[in-house]
């Protein structure tokens, strides 16, 4: 069994997961303050709903870029490249955006939550109310983790589906215990710590999604019917410019500890200069973004700790 292809999908399920658990939990620790506790059938029923939703998404993915394949055509296998490279485009520019979303968020979910439930207890529709919170809030995070799947692993999705049931049963676990069993989580240290990972891992993702377009690219240029070449290297590469890395004898990448860093941080044993200069600068354009926002948070934390004194 392939672990290394559970580790990505569980880091990612792990923290979109917990993300909707605190959703979850805060709903619920309403609807028990508010003595509605017969609403919580939808709350259950909402997270059925979002996680029925989620599969049934990745199911229609999946489903198109195999459909692609299997029609046949010339140009399939360019579609299908491009089908994989736009997907994780939308993977990239999601997790990103969640990564920078929460960090600023984090602090004002609670209140929002709250008033959410509490306006839909003052109508006759509130089960509906909550069903649809809970059920845009599972959505969402599957959403974003159903994506992330077809982006990183297009073969084979039964470890990847392995690690993101165990990230998610954690989850569910850490939820329960913070809300029901009143456990105390450092949920900054843990969002923190998720974040550096994500950010690698989604950095990781960035280099296989030129790899697709690159692909694609070649593909197109070698079935050009008046044989125009759509490369700018004569080389391995289409696009992506020269070969600056090949740890095909000293790190492989289908070999320990390659292919860890491949399922998590996207490494390959082949690199080209255009993969690198976008890790990287992704890494800075995100990662500083994100340890900027972590750092107005703690000041903000800090400025409200001295007023409080």
């Amino acid at each position: 069994m392939d672990l290394t292809a559970t580790l990505p999908t569980f880091i990612v399920t792990l923290r979109e997961g917990f993300e909707a658990a605190l959703v979850v939990g805060i709903v619920m620790a309403c609807l028990k303050k508010a003595e509605q506790t017969q609403l919580y059938r939808w709350v259950y029923l909402g997270i059925l709903g979002g996680i029925i939703a989620s599969v049934a998404v990745g199911f229609l993915l999946a489903g198109t870029i195999a459909g692609v394949e299997t029609a046949g055509g010339i140009y399939a296998p360019v579609v299908k490249q491009l089908l994989e490279g736009i997907f994780s485009v939308v993977a990239i520019a999601m997790l990103s955006w969640m990564l920078l979303w929460m960090t600023k968020q984090a602090k004002s979910m609670k209140g929002e939550v709250e008033g959410a439930i509490n306006s839909a207890l003052s109508n006759n529709n509130a089960g509906k109310a909550v069903f649809l919170l809970i059920f845009i809030a599972v959505l969402r995070e599957g959403f974003e983790t159903v994506l992330f799947i077809l982006a990183k692993f297009q073969q084979d999705w039964i470890f990847p589906a392995v690690g993101a049931v165990a990230g998610l049963t954690l989850a569910a676990i850490m939820g329960v215990a913070l809300f029901s069993l009143g456990v105390r989580i450092n949920i900054r240290l843990f969002f923190q710590v998720m974040g550096i990972f994500l950010l690698l891992i989604v950095g990781g993702l960035v280099m296989g999604t030129l790899k697709h377009f690159d692909a694609a690219l070649a593909l197109f240029s070698q079935l050009s019917l008046n044989n125009y070449n759509w490369c700018i290297s004569d080389g391995a590469s289409c696009i992506l410019g020269t070969q600056v890395w090949d740890g095909s004898s000293l790190l492989p990448d289908k070999k320990f500890p390659g292919i860890v860093l491949k399922a998590l941080f996207g490494y390959r044993q082949t690199l080209y200069l255009g993969q690198i200069i976008a890790y990287f600068s992704f890494l800075a354009i995100i990662g500083a973004a994100y340890f900027q926002s972590l750092k107005i948070k703690l000041a903000v934390n800090n400025k409200q700790l001295t007023t409080d004194n």
